[in-house]
């Protein structure tokens, strides 16, 4: 017995209302709308100082809820429900930890990604090669790190300090250091002669943030007196 088209008709529009009602059941959890944890690193932090990031994601339906799940945080930092890590660090040193974010999809999505927390000296001045006597030279050079975000106005001075004081410049400069920059190596003494004498070697490195007013400052000395046996 055939169905009247009217009967067919009320059928088939049944059947994609409950095709409907399950794909909305099911929720935005499917295709491209799949939730993930942007790749993005966290950039480091320095002791003492402010810090605000925002994770963020991909994908999912908002609002986020957040949470820290596994590992360490920072002394001084925290992890707020909307994905927020702020605070103000209180010393050097690398953290990792796990957290997670979930969505609400129906059924909700929840993804987990690990992140490393560098907190790093903003102005970092280390001996690359350390101070030796060639001639009446000392010679060396020193490796310069600028762990912030932001361009230093840098400056470099070197000077040996003889017995009575005196100090004479072994070496000066000055250059913008790019954010980031690791262990550049700056040489000191080439050229400079010294009279006889002992001295003590002193490298002082300064970088300056003009638009936020800060001033960063380190200095090396070395262990010993140096002596210049030869020369004028």
């Amino acid at each position: 017995m055939l169905m009247p088209p009217s009967r067919i008709r009320c059928l088939t529009l049944f059947a994609f209302l409950g095709l409907a009602t399950a794909a909305l059941a099911q929720g935005p959890a499917a295709g491209n709308s799949k939730l993930v944890i942007a790749e993005t690193p966290l950039p480091p932090a320095n002791p003492q100082q402010p810090y605000r990031f925002q994770l963020v994601t991909k994908g999912g339906i908002p609002p986020m809820q957040w949470e820290h799940v596994q590992g360490e945080l920072p002394p001084g930092i925290k992890l707020s429900s909307d994905g927020m890590i702020s605070g103000t660090p209180a010393a050097l040193g690398e953290f990792h930890f796990t957290v997670s974010v979930t969505d609400t999809s129906r059924p909700p999505q929840t993804a987990m990604r690990e992140f490393v927390f560098k907190i790093v000296a903003p102005l970092l001045l280390e001996w690359k090669n350390y101070p030796k006597v060639q001639g009446n030279q000392i010679l060396g050079s020193v490796m310069v790190t600028n762990g912030t975000e932001n361009i230093f106005d840098f400056t470099l001075i070197v000077v040996a300090v003889n017995e009575i004081g005196k100090a004479l410049a072994l070496g000066y400069q000055r250059f913008p250091l790019r954010p980031g920059t690791v262990e550049f190596e700056i040489p000191f003494g080439q050229g400079q002669n010294l009279p006889q004498g002992k001295y003590v070697v002193h490298s002082d490195g300064v970088g300056e943030v003009a638009e936020k007013g800060a001033i960063y400052h380190r200095r090396l000395q070395s262990k010993e007196a140096f002596t210049i046996a030869v020369g004028p």
